[in-house]
C-alpha cells in the first residue's frame, strides 16, 4: 500500500511532509487555495541557502514573507497551477512542506478536513 505521506525528520529535528505520486493532496489544493503562506524571509532564494523563488513573494515583515495570492487568505497561491499541483514543489516554502494531511496515527489532519469543506470537498480516506 502507498504511504500517505512521508515523512522528513530535518537535523533541526523539525518534520517535513512529502506526498507520493498518488496522494489525496493532487486535486485538492484547499491549503494553497484558502490559507497565507508565510514563512521566515531566509527561505527566499535571494539569501545564501534559501530556495523559494524570490519572484513569486510578498514581503510581510521586515523577516517574514508570503506566496503572492495568500497575502489575505483566501486566494490561491501563486504557484498552484491549473491542475492544483504546485509549479515549485521541491522549492516550496517550510510552511508548505509541514502542513500534514494526515497526523502521526494516521487520521486526517482536521485542519485539512476545515479547509477541504470549505472548497466542498470530501474529507481525505483514513491513512
Amino acid at each position: 500500500m502507498e504511504p500517505t505521506h512521508i515523512v522528513i525528520r530535518t537535523e533541526d529535528n523539525r518534520i517535513f511532509y512529502d506526498m507520493p505520486e498518488l496522494s489525496p493532496c493532487n486535486g485538492c489544493g484547499a491549503c494553497c487555495r484558502t490559507m497565507r503562506v508565510s514563512f521566515y524571509q531566509g527561505e527566499l532564494d535571494s539569501l545564501p541557502g534559501g530556495f523559494v523563488p524570490t519572484h513569486l513573494t510578498t514581503q510581510v515583515s521586515p523577516f517574514i514573507a508570503c506566496m503572492k495570492g495568500t497575502e489575505k487568505g483566501g486566494q490561491p497561491c501563486i504557484a498552484l497551477q491549473p491542475d492544483l499541483r504546485c509549479a515549485i514543489y521541491s522549492q516550496r516554502p517550510s510552511t508548505c512542506r509541514e502542513f500534514p494531511a494526515y497526523l502521526e496515527d494516521g487520521s486526517p489532519n482536521p485542519r485539512c478536513q476545515e479547509l477541504r469543506a470549505r472548497l466542498g470537498l470530501n474529507a481525505p480516506p483514513p491513512g
